[in-house]
């Protein structure tokens, strides 16, 4: 007689961290606690280099610096993806958003953003734009540090990015040390690496859930009624990553103004778009992110973008009428009207 034991279990890990929501799924569950300490020293450290609103981090010093300053490899790395996310979208997507969005009063960590405010005065501005930034760097053979000069009045903001990156980096490392898949999502921004764990139907994917919301509902400042939010979905993949980027997540009121996170850097104020949100499949998170959120912006033009570049989406518009480019993973529905971000299983 020959005894087989069957696959063990993915394990999963959910907590908070650079005001999202994290989860950390391990197709080999012994690995849980490791790469659960693993990422959230990971983690730490990015909200110390990257963070907008602790005065302390790295990116705020370098913000407030007159003339050019020293900065560490991450946040080097973390700013080099946010200027290489500029240039791909053709400033769409652009890091010198960031005194853009203190003005419309996203200027704290989001859950401090009070949801209902007096009026402010909104100024169509463009944005200083990504070329402003200059980032020096040692070749891969030479030794010496990096350095970062702004020009003066300019903020960065790389929220746009950074937990993309982030989460691209921390699957990869992840999978490594535990010698297993991992996945690993931050809010919306979903990326996996490593062997997918086998299921009982003898399937090797991730399972994600696609849904109109990218964070829990408790951090929803005006959240939307479940009607409005139409359905979520569950989709199947094998690597790469997934992002989701949309405008019914993090917004607030001021003097009944209707305000949320993702800024046109061409007028400095939030984005009219007739999508609410946009899921991209990609070869990795920061590539999905950066495409689901240029989507947003290049709003009716955002599908033929998409396909015309190749990239899997999925576009839900404000009525909540579902649009697909070609390559978008068959889906599975579940239930209307639930909260959240793209998560794996």
């Amino acid at each position: 007689m020959t005894i087989t034991s069957l696959p063990l279990a993915p394990a999963t890990a959910d907590w908070r961290a650079l005001g999202c929501s994290v989860r950390l799924v391990v197709a080999d569950p012994r690995q849980l606690d490791t790469c659960r300490e693993r990422l959230t020293l990971w983690l730490d450290a990015v909200d110390g280099a990257c963070s907008r609103f602790r005065p302390d981090s790295e990116l705020s010093e370098a913000c407030r610096a007159d003339g050019p300053v020293e900065i560490s490899p991450l946040l080097a790395d973390a700013v080099d993806a946010a200027i290489r996310a500029a240039r791909l979208t053709d400033g769409l997507v652009d890091p010198t958003v960031g005194a853009a969005m203190a003005a419309v009063g996203y200027d704290r960590d989001f859950e401090l953003v009070e949801p209902d405010g007096t009026a402010i005065r909104l100024t169509t501005r463009p944005v200083p734009g990504w070329r402003m930034i200059e980032l020096e760097r040692p070749q891969a053979h030479e030794q010496g540090p990096c350095m970062l000069s702004l020009r003066e009045g300019i903020s960065l903001d790389l929220g746009a990015t950074a937990k993309a990156w982030a989460a691209d980096q921390a699957a990869h490392e992840l999978a490594r040390l535990a010698d297993c898949g991992v996945l690993v999502a931050l809010g919306g921004d979903v990326a996996v690496a490593g062997l997918p764990p086998l299921r009982t139907d003898g399937d090797r994917s991730w399972r994600i859930t696609v849904r109109d919301r990218t964070d829990a509902p408790s951090t929803m400042q005006v959240p939307s009624s479940p009607a409005e939010l139409g359905h979520e979905a569950e989709i199947s993949i094998q690597d790469g990553g997934l992002a989701t980027s949309g405008t019914a997540s993090r917004r607030w009121l001021r003097g009944g103004d209707l305000l949320h996170h993702i800024l046109d850097p061409r007028t400095g104020l939030p984005a009219a778009s007739p999508w609410r949100t946009v899921s991209v499949s990609a070869g990795n998170c920061l590539d999905a992110n950066t495409a689901s959120t240029a989507a947003i912006l290049l709003g009716a033009e955002a599908p033929g973008w998409l396909t015309g570049h190749g990239l899997p989406a999925r576009l839900v518009s404000e009525r909540g009428r579902i649009a697909y480019t070609p390559g978008w993973p068959e889906e599975a529905e579940l239930t209307p009207g639930a909260a959240g971000g793209g998560s794996g299983a």
